[in-house]
């Protein structure tokens, strides 16, 4: 085969050059997102009562939903957060559920719940989480002329107007544009204050108002009528639309006719915010933009821009700035391939020269590497993988792996040159000795890869792409190195004529320095294997010792500020506090947003909060500003608050939604026998117990708030003539929440109220009723006032309430902490305590990966031992990975660096590269012994013959990882601990093959071979 495409050079050419061709069409095509389309086994249920307490929030709404909910099929957890104004409930399915139909489950069980619902509570939202439900940009739009913390409500709802009609539409049009969600809009309301002389004098009450409202909004459906052969359509509105008509509507009263009116003063006027969102201090309304599953993220990007340039120019009083990009981790991933192609080709073209000394051969091995890639590239369209950080991830592993194949190839290819061989049957020859070898160089490769597909959940199906990109790269490699590399190898050498040799001096000295290292192993092999038995318990010892976490710890420039008040206090003044906070730092932050409140978005890819919470998203030059802006922050706000809390977290990366990493070190749930939470000072004399024996440790204080609660004297409102519907109903006008009815005005629903003023605390019980006999009674005659203490929030699950106590701490610490709850839970009769935390899920996770890897070695045995018809040479292969396992090990502890999901990814990949020599020197032994040669001559003449492309591929492979040496962005500390592990593996496995390996294989053969 190899002999018959050295003599079609031209058609060779054309065949490589079509498939150069479609590749690339393939690559301007192929879909780039940041993530693969997956359905996340996560939905979120929110309810909204505003001005609800948390108690009533948790026992009218969240418990009898999460009750129903908690019946659903291959429902794995549910968890729920009550606080007030809102509440959360958290779903969790079995990995692979099909999420569609979930949501319409749940969705049927919160439609059997709504009867026993509050009349006033709206419908829950039900959110199905995707990873295309992060957006790619948050777009803040802001007058430019407004000043910071101004009260500019007429700019304002402009504002909103233009950009609920205009701007979100301009955006919607986007061909890759999904949704756009919009909170921050300013909206209206329409106040209707009844002016009460008046309606005193005539006999009217509140309650005609109401009625009359009602009875004069009336749209009916379309009629019909037959009038002989016609057929006429008859409508009948009464709508009410506009301000006008509602000052217009007419009460007849004992044949009297009263306009409204005249009966009331009615004005629309700014709705009281329910949220509050600034940009780098001024009024804004914020756009996250979604993209389309099958958009490219690039198209996405100079759509956003042109439209935002053209914007800008067309509405120069308007600010548009977008924050939040999160392409950066996508243009990380693009920047790194392009970055470490060029290295890889550069060093790989060094290498070979260093090496060969012929500068024609490091061109053609640098060749292969972009021809592999783009014939990746075209399995990927064809498999239909997008492009996205997963999968250009396996491009980055593969691009260094690329390499070897080729170099393996053309060195074969000069030693049976140098062995006499003519051109021709060197190429053949050389090419086709060494092809099985390469094979099961890639097979044990990607059966190290393959397991990955079922580590299980989300992380599995994100590692399909990863692994998919590696094994495509591998067999496009194998593909190239014995089909292109040996044909222009040999159009590249034909005219020359001369003999191809590796002369080189240096390689000689180094030849030297092998054959005596070998020597001395071999002579003092008692030692040696001593040496490697250490190794096992060793790297045993160091596992369980070394700090383990989910994902490796990220430093990021930009991040979300979540502040908790721990107060009683307005949407308002939690939006002053806030940015009198960041004020202080302007300098330092180069972009902010800060949001109070309620949000509008519908997608859950913001934290919920309430009217005493503030969520802000800053940004910094680097990390070391955003570093010390964190602790500057902390530090000012206990200072000034020292009873609000302060958490931090990433600016909602994909990452960090996928596998929770804001899931704290350690969660201790408080609860009674009875599944409810337990009291204030039963939960805060547990939190002092474990401040006494860990003062190491930091343990929050049980978080509570003050309501005011209102309590009605039933026997003064029988006695003045009060019916609780009254009172109730004046105290709603009283604070102007006495909702009507809704008008569509435009696009948007806008109330109608009837009611006074808001009145504050104060006002209402100074305020009086009217009985049925029309005298004023005073409501401080029939309400009394008093204060309770409530939790902050309620939290629950299947097994009811219960009070959550967050730890930090480390992991020895973490299981003190454990040991100390096991005995204490012992001698406690009124607390039930569960823990979980991360501390849990990485261990489980670190124990599914070694799972893995036990799998992948097995793989491994069974390739090797179909490949050499052996159950030993096996084995031999084998045993140096505990080797390269304890010092990776050994290093990572020294250098203060933790086993976490990359890095035991990392250990998995290097079991699958380091072997590779070593099956190739293996390989070379057996050839010698089968030819005659003695054991210790063919130990020494493979060890010197393969000596050559062990240190060019260890050599090419731990340069492509270099470039990922470097911290500061979120890629680039993601891919750390993985390249760490792959360069000291690959540094030590390159020791283990060239010196190790062959004392495994004397030891064992020695007796055999010598019968």
């Amino acid at each position: 085969m190899i002999k018959y495409l050295l003599h079609k050079p031209i058609a060779t050419s054309m065949a490589i050059l079509a498939i150069i061709i479609v590749s690339i069409v393939s690559l301007c095509d192929i879909p780039i997102s940041l993530m693969p389309d997956i359905d996340i086994p996560r939905i979120t249920v929110q309810v909204e009562m505003p001005g609800a307490s948390v108690n009533e929030i948790e026992k009218r709404a969240i418990a009898p939903i999460r009750q129903q909910l908690s019946q659903l099929e291959g429902l794995t957890s549910i968890q729920s957060d009550s606080k007030m104004d809102i509440g959360t409930i958290c779903l969790q399915f079995v990995p692979g559920s099909n999420i569609d139909v979930a949501f319409v489950n749940v969705n049927e069980k919160i439609d059997m719940a709504m009867g026993s619902m509050p009349k006033e509570m709206k419908r829950p939202k039900v959110i199905k989480a995707t990873s295309m439900d992060i957006p790619a940009f948050y777009l803040d739009i802001s007058v430019k002329q407004e000043s910071t913390l101004s009260n500019t409500n007429h700019k304002f709802s402009q504002l909103s107007d233009f950009t609920r009609d205009i701007i979100v539409r301009r955006f919607e049009q986007l061909p890759s544009t999904a949704l756009i969600d919009v909170s921050g809009l300013a909206t209206t309301e329409i106040l209707c204050t009844p002016d009460l002389n008046t309606l005193q004098s005539l006999g009217l009450t509140e309650s005609d108002l109401q009625k009359a409202l009602a009875d004069n909004n009336v749209q009916l459906e379309a009629l019909s009528v037959k009038d002989g052969a016609y057929h006429y359509h008859i409508h009948f509105d009464s709508q009410l639309t506009t301000l006008e008509d509602i000052k217009k509507i007419i009460i007849n009263h004992q044949g009297r006719i009263i306009p409204l009116g005249e009966l009331c003063h009615i004005e629309e006027i700014p709705a009281s915010p329910k949220n509050i969102i600034r940009h780098n201090g001024r009024n804004c309304i914020t756009l996250a933009i979604i993209k389309q599953s099958d958009a490219r993220m690039a198209d996405l990007k100079n759509e956003v821009s042109n439209l935002i340039e053209n914007l800008q120019k067309e509405y120069p009083t308007i600010s548009f700035n977008l924050t939040r990009d999160q392409t950066e981790l996508l243009s990380f991933s693009m920047n790194n391939l392009k970055y470490n192609l060029l290295a890889a080709i550069i060093m790989t073209c060094l290498v070979l020269i260093f090496f060969l000394r012929n500068w024609r051969v490091g061109i053609l091995v640098a060749f292969s590497i972009p021809l592999s890639l783009l014939v990746t590239i075209l399995s990927f369209k064809l498999t239909h993988i997008t492009m996205n950080i997963i999968s250009l991830s396996g491009l980055i592993l593969g691009v260094g792996m690329i390499v070897d194949n080729s170099i393996v190839v053309i060195d074969n290819i000069i030693q049976k040159r140098e062995e006499g061989l003519s051109l021709v049957e060197a190429i053949a020859i050389g090419t086709k000795e060494v092809f099985p070898s390469l094979l099961s160089s890639v097979l044990t490769t990607c059966s190290i890869f393959i397991p990955l597909i079922f580590i299980g959940g989300i992380a599995g199906t994100l590692f399909f792409d990863q692994s998919m990109g590696v094994t495509m790269a591998l067999f496009a490699s194998l593909l190239v190195s014995v089909t292109v590399i040996p044909i222009y190898f040999f159009w590249l050498h034909k005219k020359l004529g001369e003999k191809i040799t590796k002369d080189t001096h240096s390689f000689n000295k180094l030849l030297k320095i092998h054959d005596r290292i070998e020597s001395w192993v071999l002579r003092h092999s008692g030692y040696c294997m001593l040496a490697f038995l250490i190794c096992i318990p060793g790297t045993l010892i160091t596992y369980l010792i070394i700090d383990k976490q989910m994902l490796p710890d990220i430093e990021y420039s930009d991040g979300m500020m979540h502040i908790d008040w721990n107060d009683n206090i307005s949407v308002e003044e939690s939006d002053r506090r806030t940015a009198c906070l960041i004020a202080k730092y302007k300098n330092v932050i180069t972009a902010s947003t800060e949001m109070t409140g309620t949000q509008d978005f519908l997608l859950s890819h913001t934290k919920d909060i309430s009217s005493s919470e503030s969520l802000t998203y800053l940004c910094c030059k680097n990390t070391s500003d955003y570093s010390k802006l964190k602790d500057s922050l902390m530090t000012s706000l206990q200072e000034e608050y020292p009873e609000a809390t302060i958490s931090f977290s990433p600016s909602g990366n994909l990452f960090n939604m996928i596998f929770s990493t804001d899931e704290p070190e350690l969660q201790i749930n408080l609860q009674t026998p009875l599944g409810t939470h337990p009291s204030f000072d039963e939960s805060q004399a547990f939190i002092d117990s474990l401040r006494y024996h860990f003062p190491d440790v930091t343990f929050p204080s049980v978080v509570t708030e003050d309501n005011i609660q209102l309590v009605v004297n039933s026997e003064q409102i029988m006695a003045y003539g009060v019916t609780y519907e009254q009172l109730k109903n004046h105290i709603t006008n009283l604070l102007g929440k006495n909702n009507v009815l809704q008008i569509n005005h435009g696009s948007v629903s806008v109330p109608i109220i009837i009611g006074l003023n808001r009145k504050n605390r104060k006002d209402i019980l100074e305020s009086s009723i009217k009985n049925a006999d029309g005298t004023d009674i005073p409501l401080n005659y029939l309400l009394k006032e008093r204060k309770i203490r409530d939790y902050k929030h309620i939290y629950g699950n299947t097994n009811g309430d219960y009070y959550p106590i967050i730890v930090h701490a480390t992991d020895s610490q973490i299981k003190e902490i454990l040991d100390y709850i096991s005995v204490k839970q012992k001698n406690m009769n009124n607390l039930v305590i569960s823990t979980s935390g991360s501390y849990y899920s990485s261990r489980e996770a670190m124990k599914h990966l070694i799972f893995i890897l036990v799998i992948s070695l097995l793989l491994l045995f069974f390739i090797l031992a179909a490949q050499f018809e052996s159950l030993i040479t096996p084995l031999i292969i084998l045993l140096e990975i505990p080797i390269d396992m304890f010092f990776v090990m050994a290093i990572l502890f020294i250098t203060g660096q933790t086993i976490n999901m990359m890095s035991m990814i990392g250990f998995i990949v290097m079991g699958g590269i380091v072997i590779n020599d070593s099956i190739l020197k293996i390989d070379t032994i057996n050839r010698y012994i089968k030819n005659g040669v003695s054991l210790i001559r063919a130990l020494l003449l493979a060890g010197r013959n393969r000596l050559m492309p062990i240190l060019m591929t260890s050599l090419t492979t731990i340069f492509s990882m270099l470039p990922f040496m470097t911290k500061g962005s979120i890629g680039a500390d993601m891919q750390f601990s993985l390249s760490l592990v792959i360069i000291i593996g690959m540094i030590v496995g390159t020791l283990v093959s060239v010196f190790f390996v062959p004392l495994a294989y004397y030891l064992i053969h020695k007796n055999k071979l010598s019968r």
